[in-house]
């Protein structure tokens, strides 16, 4: 048994906030995750077979995101196998609960395992976890689950329910819906050419892989136990328990939420419990107000927003990394929180500006990893890739760099750093600072380089999130996970909020 309370005490105390050691920064020592990874290598983003099989992402942008017609499929296919037509799923826990959130995990590489020890340790007690977003990359195919999925939480004793990200989707939804509600492979549709964007989008669309059944069966093994045992009824649902409803809604390809799944949405949000909503793409990221979209008009803020409708939080994944933004909404404060930072590559948060996105003051924001250690870690890996020494940043330099162009506080304490003309051309070109001529460095950055950027050794700067309810309370705590011992052995709590039930 772990004490949650106690080991975040013991956490806080060696976050990144507090000290380069909590960052991952002296890591002498590489964590135990190193023995859980499977000897085969994962794929690359580097790779331009790997850009070919997600192009669907091109594809919709271009010719229209289909994901509410197959969608619409999917569900009515479930509701003729007989699955409760209104997707809750009744969970047997008490007033007092914890579960575990990740967010993008299925990369299968030592940065989806490296967040494994500490969750395994912190997470003991929960009931449940959800995946929010992308359980398996590059195309969420059914043949990747054993690795990606089943092996990594082989010794997580709870069930697992999810959210599909963008990526489960560039397989036709075909393996989560395999894997997370037991579904059927839906029947092909045939379909002649027509010369308009949908049969152009046809011509080149990447469809669903056929599923081996004997090699799912085995990958299943790893979480055969059954109390690991989770069938959800669709790609979107609500879990029902005494006091908090929480709330999975799928955004597809594009982040559109079609009509069926918004009536559904409005349906389930007029139930009084206090909910939170877990999102394939977060509401707030960055510096930007990003909300899904409603096929029939309006957005999903307009019903998370509404006082009436009772949401305390929206967890969203999508983006790689920790952010939370408290908003006032109708007289209270909604958590909109972004985690997605269990597993896949790491999105620079250097290039986040000073945050005022819905009136929010840049002191109330948070982030992991911190901006200063974005910029010092791509500033290592880039200047090591392009044999540029001189592009280096220290963490305290970066800390510094950061610290004047945000116009805050650095968030620990560093010696005193003088800036140099060097520090700022390098910073500039990494992103952290803006570049002559308004050059889109850091959307760059943030955009394609994070990709192109993925790496295999510490620190990681990968995160989760641990929730705790009480009929009063309902606690949300960051915990990272850096791939070296230390962090393995004390997970360090880089943020924590607690809000009220009543």
């Amino acid at each position: 048994m772990v004490d949650v309370g106690r080991a975040a005490e013991r956490g806080r105390e060696v976050s990144s906030r507090v000290s380069e050691e909590g960052a991952g920064w002296d890591c002498v020592e590489i964590g135990a995750f190193k023995d859980l990874r499977p000897s085969k290598e994962s794929f690359t983003w580097l790779s331009p077979r790997t850009v070919w099989k997600s192009r669907n992402e091109v594809l919709a942008g271009l010719f229209g995101d289909p994901s509410g017609q197959v969608r619409a499929r999917w569900t009515a296919s479930q509701r003729e196998r007989g699955v409760d037509p209104s997707f809750r799923i009744p969970m047997d826990v008490g007033p007092e609960f914890s579960f575990l959130v990740l967010g993008d995990t299925g990369e299968g590489d030592a940065s989806q395992y490296a967040v494994i020890p500490g969750l395994l340790k912190l997470g003991a007690d929960t009931s449940f976890a959800v995946i929010a977003s992308d359980v398996i990359y590059p195309t969420g195919s059914g043949n990747e689950y054993e690795d990606k999925f089943f092996r990594p939480y082989k010794d997580y004793r709870a069930p697992i329910y999810a959210v599909p990200g963008n990526h489960d989707w560039y397989d036709g939804l075909g393996g989560f819906m395999r894997v997370f509600c037991d579904a059927p492979a839906l029947k092909a549709e045939r379909q002649g050419f027509r010369l308009t964007p949908s049969g152009l989008r046809g011509l080149l669309w990447r469809k669903p892989e056929k599923i081996d059944e004997a090699r799912l069966a085995r990958a299943r093994e790893h979480r055969s136990l059954p109390e690991q045992r989770a069938v959800q009824p669709a790609p979107y649902w609500a879990m029902e328990t005494p006091g908090l409803l929480v709330v999975g809604v799928d955004t597809g390809i594009h982040s559109t939420l079609d009509r069926e799944q918004a009536r559904w949405l409005r349906e389930v949000s007029r139930d009084p419990r206090p909910k939170v909503l877990i999102t394939g793409k977060p509401i707030y990221t960055r510096n930007e107000y990003k909300p899904s979209k409603l096929e029939d008009g309006g957005t999903i803020d307009d019903i998370v927003a509404d006082p009436a409708h009772n949401y305390v939080a929206a967890i969203g994944g999508d983006v790689h990394n920790y952010q939370r933004f408290p908003i006032r909404a109708g007289g209270r404060t909604i958590q909109y929180i972004v985690a997605g930072g269990s597993g896949a590559f790491m999105h620079a948060t250097h290039t986040i500006p000073r945050v005022t996105v819905g009136g929010l003051h840049e002191d109330d924001y948070r982030c992991y990893p911190l901006r200063g250690d974005s910029l010092s870690f791509y500033s290592k890996l880039y200047s090591e890739r392009l044999r540029m020494r001189w592009l280096y940043l220290t963490p305290a330099e970066s800390a510094t760099l950061m610290s004047r162009q945000i116009g805050n506080t650095p968030v620990r304490d560093v010696p005193p750093v003088r800036v140099t003309r060097r520090m700022r051309w390098a910073a500039r070109i990494l992103g952290g600072r803006p570049m002559p001529f308004r050059l889109p460095v850091g959307r760059v950055f943030h955009r394609y380089l994070s990709e192109l950027s993925d790496w295999d050794t510490p620190p990681f700067f990968k995160s989760f999130l641990h929730i705790s309810v009480t009929p009063q309370t309902l606690k949300i705590r960051c915990f990272a996970a850096t791939g070296c011992l230390p962090q393995e052995i004390e997970p360090p709590l880089e943020d924590e909020v607690v809000i009220s039930l009543l």
